[in-house]
């Protein structure tokens, strides 16, 4: 760090994303992303869409948020899209917090909850997990502070249903309430309506995932038109460019390409589910994922001893070196022929 490092930031402790190796010698299951390409009317879109690049972006993404608004069945402007649902989730930090407004967040979550407290100077606190690692919503009610939820959890993959989601909602009618659904489309059941009933919910999702477009970066919120607004001044106050014009393009094509996203979708919940019926044939054991990984831990060695043996044998799984779940692994569901290769690596750790 030079010396010239502003005061405010010398202490601040980057998120770590998974690691993105440069070759191809790795079968990549530790970031989330989707085994595979994105609709080809999304690529035909973004193509089309280079031809324009000498001139800016719409900084109001209308078109996308007119799709965006026909598809998700809410007003259009209550969507506001961002580079990537960090964008958003920080926006947030920065609107809805700060002062004597702190933040509230589980203990085993997202990363970059934390990061994003510490960056924008937020005074946070971790509500510890149950010890089956699912949320009590009873926790979050009437805490007096931003509540940030992913739903379904990560890395734990535990989904809350829509009515604990609510009960926190409408459990704290003076506090915005965060709703990160960055994995909905696995097997949850969507926040989106109540944003229609209540004034303090926002819905953060992303195109990473389930829309294969991890490296187009788009993100987008949904809430009341009051708390978009706000959201938008912040944008508008730092960078209002932040949609690229491919990546807005590649967002129209891959909302209207329903089959091809649902088909994706519906591949990745059946992998999801043979890839746990194997991992308990091996002795393992895991939580009732509903996103687009598995978080699995070995009875017979310890998480990061089969982290690096995974890795030592060309498989890459995310693990994290935190008390209370150092033992466990998440593994990234990837197509079929990836997970039969995964299984057959760790028979032969295994044995």
């Amino acid at each position: 760090m030079s010396r010239f490092m502003a005061g405010k930031y010398r202490n601040i402790t980057p998120y770590v994303p998974g690691e993105q190796p440069r070759d191809a010698k790795y079968l990549k299951l530790n970031t989330n992303e989707s085994p595979f390409p994105p609709s080809p009317f999304a690529l035909r879109m973004a193509r089309t869409a280079a031809g324009d690049l000498q001139l800016y972006s719409d900084p109001d993404c209308r078109m996308l948020r007119e799709v965006a608004s026909d598809k998700l069945g809410v007003p259009e402007n209550g969507i506001m899209f961002t580079n990537g649902s960090d964008e958003i989730l920080n926006f947030a930090f920065m609107a809805f917090c700060g002062g004597e407004t702190g933040a509230v967040f589980a203990d085993h979550t997202y990363g970059f909850y934390a990061v994003a407290a510490h960056l924008n100077g937020v005074k946070y606190e971790r509500i510890p997990l149950k010890e089956d690692f699912s949320i009590d919503p009873d926790d979050y009610v009437g805490v007096g502070k931003t509540v940030f939820i992913a739903n379904p959890n990560a890395p734990t993959g535990l989904l809350l249903p829509l009515s604990d989601i609510e009960k926190i909602v409408s459990g704290n009618p003076d506090n915005v309430v965060v709703v990160d659904e960055a994995y909905i489309d696995f097997g949850g059941e969507s926040a989106l309506p109540l944003t229609k009933k209540y004034d303090n919910l926002l819905v953060c999702r992303t195109f990473s995932k389930s829309c294969s477009l991890a490296g187009a970066r788009l993100g987008y919120g949904v809430a009341d038109e009051k708390l978009i607004e706000d959201l938008n001044a912040i944008r508008n106050s730092s960078n209002p460019y932040n949609v690229n014009r491919m990546t807005m393009a590649a967002g129209v094509g891959a909302l209207c390409d329903e089959t091809y996203f649902r088909s994706n979708c519906e591949k990745i919940i059946q992998n999801r589910e043979w890839t746990k019926r194997e991992l308990s044939r091996l002795g393992f054991t895991f939580t009732d994922s509903k996103a687009n990984f598995v978080f699995a831990k070995c009875g017979r060695m310890g998480g990061r001893e089969l982290y690096l043996a995974l890795k030592e044998k060309g498989v890459l799984v995310r693990h994290f070196d935190v008390p209370g779940i150092e033992d466990y692994n998440r593994i990234t569901v990837g197509s079929k022929e990836q997970m039969e290769k995964l299984i057959s690596v760790l028979e032969g750790i295994i044995s």
